[in-house]
């Protein structure tokens, strides 16, 4: 039996596995590649402590660095379809937990089976599964993923230095885009499919009344176009208008900002997850309500998807998860 099992190899699930190396968990980690959604940046400008590298690049580091870990057990190319506690069907539920209720009887561990046809046993679990974005699901999307098409605009506004830019989505992840986007980008079409834009209204109004914004409405994006050859960027998007128009415009950039989905399917039935199906945590010690399951990272209800946060928040669940396993007090503050 494993003490801890770390569901996912993104930038969450790489800093727990470090910390659970050095802190000499039996730890397996699974994942079917490292890096998450960042592969898929072109250039990452905000990772602390390096001033410019490429997704890919990002997660051969992130790769190596955790290799490098004496005593990490990796299954990788695999990925967790089902997570089964051995606790007896009938344990109860106790409540006043702040993030749900919290089985009384601690379990006595987990069956962890995956897609390669592993059947795991742990005690703990943490996962870190991360997200996906929603896409449009329309030609030329994936074509152009990285070369004009980006998901982040935290992570990618920067490159987007006097570019015309689109963001697809009038929510309020469409509006912090714009926002970002506003210091870098000379124009900006906010493209909202519906006919009124549904995010915040003091932000909206400071997005409408901006002279680099102009907002379209009841705009249906259905292409995603760019120059030739096969490695050239986006050079424009089509969108269909209320009266059936097929209407161009010509952007350096598409930003799709249209919400995401957490990848906690696996847990679905073992944990509290909120109304976007994100698993709610303690974020003190990133506890789930299920005795014996931690969570950090975009899967879990963090107010910002960040890779530095989501590392943060697993070094701090692994240090619960050592307190937890070794029955000790909880660490003193500045320790």
């Amino acid at each position: 039996m494993h003490d801890l099992i770390i569901v996912g190899g993104g930038p969450a699930g790489v800093a727990a596995g470090i910390y659970a190396a050095r802190k000499k968990i039996k730890t397996l980690l699974v994942t079917d590649h490292f890096g998450g959604q960042s592969l898929i940046s072109a250039d990452v400008q905000n990772w602390i402590g390096i001033k410019s590298i490429s997704g890919y690049d990002l997660g051969k580091m992130m790769e190596e660095h955790l290799k490098a870990q004496e005593g990490i057990e990796i299954a990788e190319g695999d990925l967790v379809t089902k997570i089964s506690p051995t606790l007896p069907a009938e344990a109860s539920a106790k409540a006043g937990s702040p993030i749900g209720p919290i089985s009384p009887i601690s379990p006595i561990g987990f069956r962890v089976e995956t897609k390669n046809g592993k059947a795991l046993e742990t005690k703990t679990i943490l996962m870190v599964a991360g997200s996906r974005r929603r896409k449009l699901s329309v030609p030329g999307e994936d074509k152009f993923i990285g070369k004009g098409v980006v998901y982040c605009s935290t992570c990618d506004a920067p490159l987007f230095q006097d570019k015309v830019t689109a963001v697809i989505g009038g929510g309020n992840a469409g509006f912090e885009a714009v926002i970002d986007l506003l210091p870098y980008a000379k124009k900006i079409y906010l493209l909202e499919r519906s006919e009124r834009l549904k995010g915040d209204p003091l932000t909206q109004e400071k997005i409408k009344s901006n002279p680099k914004v102009e907002v379209i409405l009841n705009a249906k994006t259905t292409e995603i176009f760019g120059a030739p050859p096969a490695g050239g960027f986006v050079t424009g998007l089509k969108y269909m208008d209320l009266r059936s128009r097929y209407i161009e415009l010509k952007v350096d950039g598409v930003f799709v900002e249209i919400g995401e989905l957490p990848n906690s399917d696996v847990v679905k039935d073992l944990v509290q997850l909120n109304k976007a199906g994100e698993i709610i945590v303690d974020h003190k010690t990133q506890k789930t309500s299920q005795e014996g399951i931690w969570a950090a990272g975009d899967v879990c209800d963090v107010l910002y998807k960040q890779n530095n946060i989501s590392m943060g928040d697993a070094v701090k669940a692994v240090l619960n998860i050592y307190e937890y396993l070794n029955k000790s007090l909880p660490a003193q503050a500045g320790n």
